[in-house]
């Protein structure tokens, strides 16, 4: 059995820096899932990372403001400092890259992924000081997502197309109906490797012992 979620709503109508990803988060936690193998449209800050690349990020860089990013904001649910080192599941991860080699399909393993806060896009001086700081593709809905998985006990990976060059790569102005156009093209590869991968990671265990740390207990305080 599979919860899918359209972040975005009907018709892509709600704004990424709009998108209650808490109640996303909270919703598939009370629905019991376990793993959130999680889609995003991402613009390549480096030549080599070429358009409908599958990447699978490792790390991420958060540039959003203002978002809720936590289910412990203290205001009756206390305090959680929750560990980053490794945001997304390992296992869930090499799952997909495992999958995506056996698919033959085009797929980095690792990366850092650039959260901005959209829903414009980035300027040119933005996506260099991004590329300098390590970043790999850049994107709108990645953070809080992570976050609150984490927070939830949740394995969370990501599958990030990649549907551009960023701005001052491209050589020509960005619009999103292009980042529509290479969505379409590479939604057949991007189900097969979906399709795949829930199928390896379907198991009849309960949560406990995924084989990662993503589900350990939290520390809470003051509550």
């Amino acid at each position: 059995e599979v919860v899918f979620v359209p972040r975005h709503g009907p018709g892509h109508a709600v704004p990424p820096h709009r998108v209650n990803y808490r109640a996303n988060v909270a919703a598939l936690r009370q629905l019991g899932v376990a793993r959130v193998v999680a889609t995003a449209a991402v613009g390549s800050l480096r030549p080599e990372i070429e358009p409908g690349l599958l990447v699978l990020p490792d790390q991420f860089l958060d540039f959003t403001r203002g978002r809720p990013s936590t289910f412990y904001d203290g205001e009756g649910t206390g305090v959680a400092h929750v560990d980053m080192t490794e945001p997304y599941c390992p296992v869930v991860r090499r799952a997909l890259a495992e999958e995506a080699a056996r698919l033959g399909l085009a797929c980095r393993e690792g990366g850092v992924y650039v959260c901005t806060e959209g829903p414009r896009f980035e300027t040119p001086a933005e996506i260099r000081a991004y590329a300098l700081l390590g970043g790999d593709v850049v994107g709108m809905t990645g953070v809080p997502e992570v976050c609150l998985a984490r927070e939830a006990g949740l394995c969370y990976a990501a599958v990030a197309t990649v549907t551009n060059h960023a701005a001052g790569l491209a050589g020509r102005r960005l619009t999103h109906s292009e980042v529509l156009e290479v969505m379409r093209a590479n939604g057949e590869r991007l189900r097969r490797l979906l399709a795949a991968v829930l199928a390896a990671l379907a198991s009849p265990e309960e949560p406990v012992g995924r084989g990662c740390a993503c589900g350990e207990p939290l520390e809470v305080f003051g509550t």
